[in-house]
């Protein structure tokens, strides 16, 4: 039997929650629905999923909070998008940051929903062995820092760990495997979110500035995440690989 993604929409609206749920049931997708925080955790309970869909302006736990305790708990790795009536681009950086992969403003059509939803679940499967981390993978060094991929996290020589929102550890992903390599504003968007920009969106210059700070990177002078101008940003260090153990064992960052 042709396995069929199983996608969980937790939405308030009730409207809402049955268009999109017929629309993408007709198209090939299982379709669960959730009116709030506590059906959206008794799914996810009883049931395993392929992406969550999450409304931002719900009462009680809204979609920041319930996108916040998805990353921060057993479902970490589960694909999130977010549905919000609002424009702003403050919002959308927002709901990235917490570590939602896509959002779709309202209004939107479901056929676009549908194409993002899709495009979302592609880069998931389609995710390079080297973004999956196990337990005993090799962790990444560059300058002062480690990354520690399986708690996406940094680390910096003094042992201190340096956590990472959703949106800032795929930045950083792209640069690492992108060393000494221009990459453009829209090639960072589609690396990250799987999207293209529009001329007001200045979303990746406000996740490379929140990137940086958490690199102590002068932005005056940066050291890891230079700017091309006219042309977008460069991860200017080199990349080593060590064994976790190894690393435990020897102390360094060598």
């Amino acid at each position: 039997m042709e396995y069929s993604n199983h996608v969980l929409i937790v939405d308030d609206d009730r409207d809402i929650r049955e268009m999109v749920s017929g629309y993408l049931s007709k198209n090939g997708l299982r379709v669960s629905t959730a009116a709030d925080s506590r059906q959206m955790r008794s799914h996810l309970d009883d049931n395993a999923f392929d992406l969550v869909i999450l409304d931002i302006m719900m009462p009680g736990d809204d979609g920041i909070q319930l996108c916040r305790e998805l990353r921060s708990g057993r479902h970490k790795n589960l694909p999130i998008m977010m549905l919000t009536a609002r424009a702003e681009e403050a919002d959308r950086i927002l709901g990235l940051e917490m570590g939602a992969d896509d959002y779709v403003v309202k209004p939107f059509a479901a056929r676009e929903l549908l194409a993002r939803i899709n495009a979302v679940l592609r880069r998931t499967r389609m995710m390079p062995p080297n973004l999956q981390k196990t337990e005993t993978s090799d962790v990444l060094c560059f300058g002062e820092w480690i990354l520690d991929a399986v708690g996406r996290h940094l680390v910096d020589r003094r042992g201190t760990a340096v956590a990472l929102s959703g949106g800032e550890y795929r930045l950083l992903r792209v640069f690492i495997d992108h060393p000494h390599r221009v990459l453009s504003r829209d090639q960072l968007l589609n690396l990250t979110q799987g999207r293209e920009s529009d001329i007001f969106d200045r979303s990746i210059d406000l996740l490379v500035s929140r990137l940086r700070q958490r690199l102590n990177d002068d932005a005056r002078e940066p050291t890891y995440i230079k700017t091309v101008r006219s042309e977008g940003y460069v991860f200017s260090v080199p990349i080593g690989i060590v064994e976790a153990n190894e690393r435990t064992a020897r102390g360094d960052f060598a």
